[in-house]
């Protein structure tokens, strides 16, 4: 029989008397039944934070070891101004390094003097101190981090983005988990700078609190973070150097993360917390089209290093068993196979049901969605949001946020497909063509 046959038999089988409810067996979106128990566990992880923060004993830690800032500057003008006044705002008693390093220098003057031109009162702002590098060959993010991390002095180095700025207490928060000896990295939590440029902003500042903060909680109560930020983390200078620092390749904080995760099996009281408690403000990608690009890079960089780079490194000998079934699930699952799955269930439904009943069946999807993103909303309001005002204004975008995962979740298809033929991670514009070039290729 061939397609068109069997096609025509789909369509009389799904008009008979019972076709709702084989409708329902044969298209219903089960995959919706692998993402509730995720959702469980973030849940269960919040509602267990939010217990030990409501019986937390205050405690004044002596803990104050040297923290180096490094700041990779590319080309955020006088934006990187901000940055350094925020670093030099906080409130941590201990010496803070401050290590702008400007890639690109000998082209890059706006942003080599914004750096130049700051100068930090040692009477305003003790125990602060600038030092800036001035790399004058392109060399891309990972060279900077390198050439911070050969220069700095700090027992805790820290990673900004030259455009992200902090709350006055992010290095306290953070620093504090470094007093356990075995935390080799702690990850911090990011908010959307620019809100209100365009709607698109103000979708990602939800995203970011519903996917990337809230989920953190989460996970990090179990041990299971997924990912330390590239614009925003923290990491024992001992440990990161005895990892061999950063790696030439894109997505260099997951690269980095994975490498760290390869110790746990090995030394099982390692943890990577998450400190919901510092804050960064970066900006988002205004115009749809900037984000869907910067998406392409994201979304396939995870191909890249899930598959072609750290494949053999995904055992649960080296990650510990907790944290190599999460990657299967959260890394593989979730961000590989799933947008596949989605997106090839849209489209049979699209091409084989009837407008009525796809318009139906989206609906109930939708609502299904909905009702996740609202309790999830609600949740984060009440139990963690350090903002709530601020927060309630994003409740308006609720409605359109499932739509705007689900054309996420598409994307991200087309994102691999772009890596898996087109090698999409060698055109990123985190580091020139040359220096891609001469990397390893996996």
């Amino acid at each position: 029989m061939d397609f068109v046959e069997q096609l025509v038999e789909l369509i009389t089988a799904l008009s008979a008397p019972d076709g709702l409810s084989r409708l329902f067996l044969m298209l219903f979106p089960f995959f919706l039944l692998f993402e509730l128990p995720l959702n469980v566990l973030v849940m269960l992880g919040v509602l267990r934070w939010f217990a030990r923060q409501r019986s937390k004993v205050p405690y004044n830690s002596l803990y104050r070891p040297r923290v180096s800032c490094i700041i990779t500057c590319y080309s955020e003008g006088m934006d990187v101004q901000k940055t350094l006044l925020s670093l030099c705002e906080q409130t941590y008693p201990g010496s803070i390094e401050i290590v702008p390093v400007v890639d690109g220098a000998a082209v890059n003057h706006e942003t080599l003097e914004a750096v130049r031109r700051f100068k930090v009162d040692p009477q305003l702002y003790p125990r602060r101190y600038l030092r800036p590098i001035a790399k004058w060959q392109r060399g891309g993010r990972v060279s900077s981090l390198n050439a911070g991390l050969a220069l700095c002095s700090g027992e805790i180095i820290m990673v900004h983005d030259g455009d992200t700025s902090f709350d006055n207490n992010m290095v306290s928060a953070m620093v504090r988990h470094f007093e356990d000896p075995n935390v080799p990295a702690v990850a911090g939590s990011l908010r959307v700078r620019n809100v209100w440029a365009s709607l698109s902003t103000a979708i990602q500042a939800l995203e970011y609190l519903l996917s990337i903060h809230m989920a953190k909680i989460g996970l990090s109560e179990w041990n299971l973070v997924n990912n330390v930020s590239g614009a925003f983390g923290a990491f024992r200078r001992s440990f990161i150097e005895r990892a061999g620092g950063w790696d030439t390749h894109t997505a260099e904080d997951l690269d980095i993360t994975l490498r760290i995760k390869s110790y746990f099996g090995r030394y099982r009281k390692l943890r990577i917390p998450f400190e919901p408690e510092a804050i960064g403000h970066t900006d988002a990608p205004v115009t749809f089209r900037q984000f869907l690009m910067q998406r392409l890079r994201w979304d396939g960089d995870l191909l890249f290093l899930y598959v072609r780079k750290h494949p053999a490194s995904i055992t649960p000998r080296l990650m510990g068993w907790g944290n190599f079934i999460m990657t299967l699930i959260s890394g593989f699952f979730f961000q590989l196979v799933l947008p596949f799955i989605i997106l090839g269930y849209s489209l049979f439904a699209l091409l084989v049901l009837p407008w009525q009943t796809l318009a139906l069946l989206g609906a109930l999807v939708y609502l299904l969605y909905l009702l996740i993103t609202l309790l999830l909303y609600l949740c984060m309001l009440g139990l963690i949001s350090e903002r709530p005002r601020q927060d309630l204004r994003l409740a308006v975008l609720v409605p359109i946020f499932p739509l705007f995962m689900f054309i996420m979740r598409c994307w991200s298809a087309v994102a691999m497909l772009n890596e898996l033929f087109r090698r999409g991670h060698e055109e990123t514009s985190m580091a020139p063509w040359w220096v891609i070039k001469k990397a390893t290729r996996f």
